[in-house]
């Protein structure tokens, strides 16, 4: 939001008679921004700017009177937020609790040079592919990783975090001028 000193910018049309102004909008456009509000606010022209990136974000725009002696209408507005974050459910497979045994029996029962005959490489690819993420579907089991546990690998175990952890309390001593940089490097 700024007061801009464009009053021959015309926000309706999208046009501008300055070169400076037609840079502006250009710049705008550049950008992906839209102006929000759609009546003049000094003397007949826009020049109290709000943009935004986002159609919605911004609401309930309202003009109101001018402030002490200014020339300049006071501009009003809430920018809308969401209530509630998404939040993000991966499925990950658990490769621990995984029968492979299992899985590679159900591929190697499978008479390839039956299944592949007379198919191009496509319908080739295709057919191996459904067969292996059918056999996936039935020995590897499948995990919902939600929350916190989203901002870590599902293949680091406690004894990594813990090495990892440990790495870091490291540099972090080293960046304060607590531990030497032998000492560091000898950790990492």
């Amino acid at each position: 939001m700024e007061d801009f000193n464009h009053p021959n910018i015309c926000w309706k049309g999208n046009t501008a008679g300055h070169k400076q102004s037609r840079r502006f909008l250009e710049g705008i456009d550049d950008n992906f921004l839209f102006q929000v509000i759609e009546e003049p606010t000094r003397r007949g022209a826009t020049l109290d700017l709000v943009l935004t990136n986002k159609e919605g974000l911004v609401g309930n725009m309202k003009l109101k009177g001018s402030l002490g002696c200014s020339d300049h209408e006071m501009v009003e507005f809430k920018i809308h937020k969401a209530v509630r974050r998404a939040h993000s459910k991966f499925i990950t497979l658990n490769f621990r609790r995984a029968d492979f045994g299992l899985f590679r029996d159900l591929l190697g029962r499978i008479p390839w040079d039956k299944a592949l005959e007379g198919r191009g490489a496509q319908d080739s690819w295709l057919t191996f592919k459904g067969h292996l993420l059918q056999a996936q579907e039935q020995y590897i089991p499948a995990k919902r990783k939600s929350g916190k546990n989203t901002r870590k690998p599902a293949w680091m175990n406690k004894e990594l975090l813990g090495k990892v952890k440990h790495k870091k309390e490291a540099y972090r001593g080293w960046q304060q001028g607590q531990v030497a940089w032998e000492k560091y490097r000898e950790t990492v």
